[in-house]
């Protein structure tokens, strides 16, 4: 009875019970380290999305959106990709809801199946993978799975400015995931299931919601198959 409670209360909290069990060491992979520019600051060249939605202004992408969106949606990347460093910085303009970056997945316009017409339903672009998310709603999040995942948001919290520039950090290797904001260490979380880790593009995500939101970014340079097995930014 009190394993069965247990597990209530885990399902509640939008957890997956296999997320308890050790993660297994997965080491990073093999390939050519090289240093890309993803955003070339004119344009968005080498991104897919909706043109109504993302923009370059000043040299900065800006995600924005004045009518509601049913679903979160994204712009990403032709490339794929699995194991890189991304350094960028982000700003949180308007709303109060978390924007992010998802890797590890794919595109997936069928949005868990409930989409009657994807053009509509402003489909199209969503994502399904893993998501680290900021500056709102710290943490990580797997999109169309396993929803939250156990990664405490409160260092990163405690070091990002909610309406300014963030400067961010993603590593991710093998299935090791780290973060740093603001120069901070704030995640390091090994996927339980690496099994659900593929070569995809990195996206830049726009939340669903019902107000005005806009968010910027800027930066976004990719390191594939890094050289060096840790944060960078964190002194």
């Amino acid at each position: 009875m009190r394993t069965l409670v247990a597990l209530c209360v885990l399902s509640a909290a939008g957890f997956s019970v296999a997320q308890d069990k050790e993660a297994p060491v997965v080491p990073p992979r093999e390939g050519k380290t090289e240093t890309i520019e993803l955003f070339d600051g004119k344009s968005l060249d080498g991104w897919e999305g909706y043109s109504d939605l993302w923009s370059v202004q000043d040299g900065v992408i800006v995600a924005k959106n004045t009518e509601p969106l049913k679903y979160s949606t994204y712009l990403h990347t032709k490339d794929e990709y699995t194991d890189f460093r991304l350094s960028f910085a982000a700003k949180l303009v308007e709303s109060e809801m978390h924007s992010g970056v998802a890797f590890w997945g794919e595109i997936f316009p069928d949005a868990d199946g409930k989409v009657k017409d994807r053009v509509a339903d402003r489909s199209e672009h969503t994502y399904k993978g893993h998501l680290v998310m900021f500056p709102s709603g710290y943490g990580m999040y797997d999109l169309f799975g396993r929803n939250g995942l156990k990664v405490d948001g409160g260092p990163a919290k405690a070091v990002g400015k909610q309406h300014d520039w963030n400067d961010v950090e993603i590593l991710a290797q093998g299935n090791r995931v780290r973060v740093a904001v603001n120069g901070a260490a704030v995640v390091d979380w090994r996927d339980p299931e690496p099994n659900r880790i593929k070569a995809g593009p990195i996206a830049l995500q726009l939340h669903s919601n019902t107000v005005p939101q806009e968010i910027h970014f800027k930066g976004l340079v990719l390191e594939t198959f890094p050289k060096e097995d840790r944060l960078l930014t964190v002194k």
